[in-house]
């Protein structure tokens, strides 16, 4: 029962362990993608500033509007390919090893339990078959050795002739 117990306790640390991974992961890419939105937000106002002055006469400052834009959506498409990137698999590819070793072999000690259980019925089927039959190997020995023990004892008297 230890094992059973042993494994059960490793099986659940390890989900653990997998589950806080994935959701510190799961932080990083959030704040990242928060970050990336503000950015195009900037971007998107800037576009809106140079799109503005485009349409006015051809001034020098909605070309730099315009520029400032550009790089906004580039750093904002950087951190999104960033973000995208993360995973927590590297990380947990141990835990993850080390928790299917663990339901591994509690599928092996269930697997056992049942062909137990499969023989045990099966033994409690032959006794309510033929209750007899399942007493018999002992009762065929001890009627053997009593067999023995009287030709033994009858071997053993001397004979009284008259």
């Amino acid at each position: 029962m230890t094992r059973l117990t042993r494994n059960l306790s490793i099986v659940w640390r390890m989900e653990q362990l997998i589950a806080r991974r994935r959701f510190a992961v799961l932080r990083k890419q959030a704040g990242a993608f928060a970050l990336a939105g503000l950015v195009a937000l900037f971007g998107l106002v800037l576009l809106d500033m140079a799109a503005f002055f485009a349409l006015a006469p051809l001034i020098g400052q909605a070309y730099a509007a315009l520029a400032i834009a550009g790089v906004n959506f580039l750093l904002a498409v950087l951190l999104a390919v960033w973000a995208s990137g993360l995973s927590a698999d590297k990380e947990i590819s141990v835990a993850v090893e080390v928790r299917d070793l663990a339901l591994t072999d509690l599928e092996a000690e269930a697997e056992a339990a049942v062909e137990d259980a499969r023989a045990l019925a099966a033994d409690v089927r032959k006794v309510a078959r033929d209750p007899l039959a399942a007493l018999l190997p002992g009762l065929n020995s001890s009627v053997i050795a009593a067999i023995l023990r009287s030709l033994r004892s009858y071997v053993d008297k001397p004979s009284k002739k008259p």
